[in-house]
């Protein structure tokens, strides 16, 4: 293996509480002290050195939906972006997440084809059919910590508190991706201004803080550990904060692009801000970094959705929802930075260490963390040459952004 030296480069790291400037040695993934001999040595001069991001919530595509991503595409993607840890939601197509022997060869096939650590969380019920449930021992055998029904829906809460109950007693978390279908129904955007003025099907926020508050009420009856993913709405920390304060099993996770980008993005029909859940108001987005800033909010989640050219080309409510967030999650990161949101050494604590421990996953992670290199003031320009994500489907496209990882250093 490699001995890499960094000079002068500024250290972030969350589990030591550590920010400042030294000149570090690297081998293999690991800071190590006083090597035998030095191979590479870089300049890292107002550079960033921080421990690789584990990504709570992002869809590689594979099995089932190769026109859109694979294992290896995005996995290749995620590792250069300098995310390392990768949690997927059960419903890929077709679904094999109810099935713990299946999972462990996607684990597998993932490390070998993307160079990255894949974790599937598995089905609450099968086939994400929303009646009966799944079989989580078998799913905490093959290596899951948590089930979810994803975006499908239950038969009726009876249901729900079943599988509750079930994943309680396994010690397995329950993640909800909360959205009443009664509500929500065949909306696609927000609810507000521009959608009503472009006449599309509509989202309101009740759709999610409803959901939350039922759920919230089951969880509390049935004990289970329970974690909220891609918060949307400023209304939904209110019931977030009131349960944790509450003491109730809880954490929760908000999209890097829900801090950033707001309905206005869907003005002229802009298929490529189709989202779910939607783009929210700037009041929203507000409250939402706040959120995050105080702890409310556990952790930042890339919710990476690849779709080809041809998943945007229909009219928007018709097309696939779904952003390509791996290229782009560092600069995006760095700008909260910038706008004053975190300071470098909080943000990175927002997608590494804060993720690692809602994931469960915080002893593996120490030791098969890697390092990550960041140039937080390389300019660059969002293109379809420039995303190494199989999905080009951004808002972002043509855009100059700043901030990116330059260099990957793990297994």
């Amino acid at each position: 293996m490699s001995i890499v030296k960094i000079e002068n480069v500024r250290v972030l790291d969350p589990i030591r509480n550590i920010d400042n400037v030294q000149t570090v040695f690297i081998e293999n993934g690991k800071l190590i002290e006083n090597p035998a001999r030095i191979d590479e040595t870089i300049d890292g001069q107002g550079k960033w050195l921080m421990p690789t991001m584990v990504d709570l919530c992002a869809r590689l595509r594979e099995p089932g939906q190769q026109q859109h991503g694979t294992l290896k595409s995005e996995g290749t993607a995620a590792r250069e972006n300098g995310i390392l840890h990768v949690i997927t939601p059960p419903d890929s197509k077709p679904i094999v997440q109810d099935n713990g022997a299946l999972i462990h060869g996607l684990v597998e096939k993932a490390k070998l084809d993307g160079g990255i650590y894949m974790r599937i969380i598995g089905a609450q019920t099968q086939g994400l059919n929303g009646k009966q449930p799944a079989n989580m021992g078998g799913l905490k055998k093959g290596g899951c910590t948590a089930v979810s029904n994803a975006n499908a829906t239950f038969e009726d809460d009876d249901v729900v508190i079943r599988t509750l109950e079930y994943a309680a007693g396994l010690d397995l978390t329950v993640v909800f991706y909360a959205e009443e279908p009664e509500i929500a129904k065949d909306g696609c955007v927000h609810e507000g201004f521009v959608a009503s003025r472009q006449g599309l099907p509509m989202i309101p926020a009740i759709a999610e803080t409803i959901a939350i508050a039922k759920y919230l009420i089951m969880i509390e009856a049935t004990g289970v550990r329970a974690h909220f993913g891609l918060l949307s709405c400023g209304a939904s920390v209110e019931l977030i904060k009131a349960a944790k304060a509450k003491g109730l099993p809880v954490t929760a996770d908000v999209a890097m692009h829900q801090l950033h980008l707001t309905e206005e993005l869907i003005d002229g029909f802009n298929a490529l801000a189709h989202v779910r859940p939607p783009l929210r108001s700037i009041q929203d987005k507000e409250q939402l970094r706040q959120a995050v800033k105080e702890g409310v909010i556990d952790a930042i989640c890339t919710h990476h959705e690849p779709l080809s050219g041809s998943a945007k080309m229909a009219p928007f409510a018709e097309t696939e929802s779904g952003i390509t967030a791996f290229d782009t999650y560092v600069a995006f990161g760095v700008a909260l930075v910038d706008e004053g949101v975190f300071t470098p050494l909080q943000w990175v604590e927002k997608v590494t260490l804060a993720p690692a421990k809602v994931a469960n996953i915080l002893e593996v992670w120490q030791q098969e963390s890697g390092l990550v290199l960041v140039d937080p003031e390389l300019q660059w320009t969002v293109s379809k040459d420039s995303i190494l994500s199989q999905g080009k489907n951004t808002p972002l496209i043509n855009q100059t952004v700043k901030g990116k990882t330059i260099r990957t250093f793990a297994f």
